[in-house]
């Protein structure tokens, strides 16, 4: 199909999407792709799954992710893991009408025997993460995982290969990719309304005062041990995944800074800058860092020869957009869109209907150990001064 019969089709001549054409792209982009394997131990494509969660204290984000296995229509029921118990019986009551089927261990490697569950959540500090992925694949069950999963590259790479083996999937919970103007800026790149692309300046900015709470210095996240770095791998990996999701593009090439600006007494960075070269050639930015007195502060803009795009998760639609390409409508279009259900919900959804067989997944293993192996090669040109080549 040539590209201006894409177009006509995709519903860009004349003034842009609609409401019914951008469905039906979003339901075909959600299809299995050729390569993505979304098998696993599920029996037929319409089965529920049992789904496992495992955590621990410190663990992330349980709350969105329990309510939405609350609610999921492809979920048969949903088993608990976590040594100290704590969560055990919030969880039971965030599953609402589930509830009826929930059930708890302190060990997890029970759960996995027992109930072997073809999905597993997993929010868990992440140098405790690397082996209880590799104790789900070996019990048959795809994996979504609370970033970053890891404190060292060669772990999650190890893990990879595991999943690979067993054609099972371990995605990384980098939510924004599933969000409605994320989806819509990869159909405008993908359409070539952007042409060839060129450049991208991306920021994910939040509070620094929550570093100021000594509360804060205990946690994983104020630990290079524990956590693997600070900022950049706990939100800008976010935004690089962003550029890759966006772009349909690796970054190859990087180097930056990373720092303590704020002086607290944390042992990771609370900001990284960086510069990046795409395997295309286009280049782009991302600043991430803990400046703010509250509240958070983003912004993701992509510019081509023939177009740019820009949107902020922060403030909330609309995404605007512009093209000089001959098929796309005249001057600055905006995009509204709804912000519910929440991207935690959306990814869990995904993650959900390609562990049944239903769909591609939100996001690949190798699509998310890319967006890591960008970020510890970051790492490496902070501490050496020296571009890094992106392997």
């Amino acid at each position: 199909m040539n590209r201006r019969k894409f177009l006509k089709r995709a519903g860009y001549v004349g003034g842009g999407l609609a409401a019914a054409d951008l469905d039906r792209l979003a339901t075909a982009a959600s299809s299995p792709k050729p390569g993505a394997s979304v098998s696993g131990t599920v029996g037929t494509e319409a089965e529920k799954i049992r789904v496992g969660l495992i955590t621990e204290p410190g663990g992330q984000h349980l709350s969105a992710f329990t309510k939405a296995l609350g609610i999921l229509d492809g979920v048969e029921m949903v088993a608990a893991a976590d040594p100290s118990g704590d969560f055990l019986p919030k969880g039971r009551n965030l599953l609402g009408a589930r509830a009826s089927s929930y059930r708890t261990f302190s060990d997890y490697k029970q759960m996995l025997q027992e109930i072997k569950p073809q999905l597993a959540l997993l929010a868990l500090e992440p140098h405790h993460t690397p082996p209880v992925m590799e104790a789900v694949l070996q019990a048959g069950g795809h994996i979504l995982a609370d970033k970053p999963a890891c404190v060292r590259l060669a772990d999650f790479e190890r893990v990879v290969r595991l999943a690979q083996s067993k054609r099972l999937q371990v995605m990384l919970g980098l939510t924004n990719r599933v969000s409605r103007p994320a989806k819509r800026a990869r159909e405008l790149v993908e359409a070539g309304l952007l042409g060839k692309l060129y450049g991208t300046s991306v920021h994910l900015v939040a509070d620094q005062t929550r570093l100021t709470k000594p509360a804060y210095w205990k946690t994983w996240m104020a630990s290079q041990e524990r956590a693997g770095g600070g900022k950049l791998i706990y939100h800008g990996l976010h935004y690089l995944d962003l550029v890759h999701y966006i772009a349909g593009e690796q970054i190859s090439e990087v180097t930056g800074f990373t720092r303590n600006v704020g002086g607290q007494p944390i042992e990771v960075e609370d900001s990284a800058v960086l510069a990046f070269r795409l395997g295309d050639g286009a280049v782009g930015t991302l600043n991430t860092g803990y400046y703010l007195n509250r509240g958070y502060s983003t912004l993701v803009a992509v510019w081509g020869a023939q177009g740019w795009l820009r949107f902020d998760l922060a403030a909330g639609p609309p995404m605007t957009w512009a093209s000089t390409h001959p098929d796309a409508p005249k001057g600055v279009q905006s995009y509204h869109y709804e912000v519910e259900p929440d991207t935690y919900h959306v990814m869990i959804e995904e993650a959900v209907n390609a562990a049944r067989g239903l769909a591609a997944p939100p996001i690949t293993s190798e699509e998310s150990l890319s967006v890591l192996k960008v970020v510890f090669a970051a790492y490496q040109a902070a501490s050496k001064g020296m571009t890094q080549e992106v392997s």
